[in-house]
């Protein structure tokens, strides 16, 4: 049985880090400013990292703030990132922001995922979309997970007039973000393999995807737009982000108008 200092516990994890996102050690050491060598010697435990050289390093990595504490306590050191939950009183602020996006677009159907796309927050048009695809809201929240809604047999995918490519904008998008979020790895092996075989767009005439929906009163179309948190400094803040889709034509506007 093998037993390992926490320095070289730290380094492994800097080391499978580095290379689930297929990063060279010359490449992190020149983002960082260290050597090569020295790197090499953190990673195999030779050498032990300052707790700003591994925050460093897992900045370099763009780590996600949860392996960076995980990185930080194999080491030896105390977490400095919180993970409150969306209720805590500390995240009154971060709720009071999010509370108003979602109501201050009010014609733009508007949800908040985690770093899962679990669905946690959305507002009164999402809602409203939901019955135009007389799609059952109660069955989302019973399983809160868009990527999963997406893409069940009658999910919301079948609704859609695109779905090769928006399914292939979505599903490509949450497997560059499985690189750091090795639980929507695990998410995204129950999709299906022959969706992630949607070929990108074809036609470029549009300036972004337009996500066109055949709902009760017609053709939908929507622009997506992403928010997230900047400079997060807690787990789950990091984790947020908030979608809206923003009619695309008149007819779209009008049904939420």
């Amino acid at each position: 049985m093998h037993s390992h200092t926490p320095t070289q516990h730290a380094g492994i994890r800097l080391r499978d880090l580095r290379a689930r996102q297929k990063i060279s050690q010359l490449d992190l050491a020149l983002r960082v400013g260290v050597s090569q060598r020295h790197l090499s010697c953190i990673e195999t435990g030779k050498a032990n990292a300052s707790k700003d050289m591994l925050l460093a390093l897992l900045e370099g990595l763009d780590a996600p703030l949860s392996e960076r504490n995980e990185a930080l306590v194999a080491a030896g050191y105390a977490p400095v990132f919180g993970n409150r939950p969306i209720d805590h009183r500390d995240m009154h602020t971060i709720n009071e922001v999010i509370d108003l996006m979602l109501t201050a677009q009010h014609a733009a159907p508007a949800m908040v995922l985690d770093s899962e796309w679990n669905l946690v927050k959305f507002n009164p048009s999402f809602v409203r979309l939901l019955q135009l695809l007389e799609f059952d809201l109660a069955a989302l929240q019973a399983t809160p997970n868009v990527l999963l809604a997406l893409t069940a047999p009658g999910g919301l995918a079948a609704h859609l007039l695109n779905p090769a490519e928006v399914l292939g904008d979505v599903l490509r998008r949450a497997q560059r973000e499985a690189l750091h979020v090795p639980s929507l790895q695990a998410m995204l092996q129950q999709i299906p393999q022959s969706m992630f075989d949607a070929k990108p767009p074809q036609s470029f005439n549009n300036p972004t995807l337009v996500t066109r929906f055949n709902s009760s009163v017609g053709e939908l179309r929507f622009i997506s737009t992403f928010t997230s948190f900047g400079a997060p400094l807690d787990i789950t803040a990091a984790s947020l982000r908030i979608e809206h889709l923003f009619p695309a034509d008149e007819t779209t506007r009008k049904a939420f108008s």
